[in-house]
Parts: structure tokens; C-alpha cells; sequence
């Protein structure tokens, strides 16, 4: 795994941009809709995706640049400041839910 920054861009050298966003989030459970803003390619939906998914309990995420939408399933209401620090380590900033 490699740690990577937003560094302003979140596309590669050459232009090109990576969706590594989890897909189908589960029935069962809490399903909570954040806003977040600075998404724009599946690169920034897979950097945002893979940190709330570390969070304890979380069990499928999807996010969706086109409108800045972050749908997560946990086993338990999540703790708001926990997501916004999952998000503002992955380098955008939740707005709050939707």
C-alpha cells in the first residue's frame, strides 16, 4: 500500500485517474449519506473510500465525485468527528450528511 497526499491534484502525472471505490453497500446496518467537498475523480472517491473504511464497524463505502456523496454502511452509528477526521486525512473536507 502506498501513502499518498492531495497535493492540489488528485490524478496521476500523466492526466489519468483510478476508481478504487468500494461498490453496493449492505443491506444490514446503518447507512449514513456525508458531503464532502474536493472530489472529482474516482481517485479521490477511492483515497476517501479507503479511510472511512478503516474506521471500527464500517462495512461498505461508496463515494461519487459527480455529487460530492459519500454513502457509508457501519454495524453502529459512526462518531461525526471520527468520519471527518478519516476525511480530512484522506485530503478533502466533510461538509456534513445529506
Amino acid at each position: 500500500m502506498t501513502d499518498q497526499k492531495n497535493s492540489g491534484s488528485c490524478c496521476s502525472t500523466d492526466g489519468s485517474c483510478h476508481s478504487d471505490a468500494a461498490a453496493g453497500a449492505r443491506a444490514d446496518g446503518v447507512t449514513t449519506v456525508y458531503k464532502v467537498s474536493g472530489m472529482t475523480c474516482g481517485h479521490c472517491e477511492g483515497a476517501v473510500s479507503q479511510e472511512i473504511s478503516a474506521l471500527d464497524g464500517v462495512t461498505a463505502v461508496t463515494a461519487v465525485a459527480g455529487t460530492g456523496e459519500v454513502t457509508v454502511t457501519s454495524a453502529a452509528p459512526l462518531d461525526e468527528e471520527a468520519v471527518r477526521g478519516a476525511v480530512d486525512e484522506a485530503g478533502y473536507e466533510l461538509v456534513g450528511t445529506a
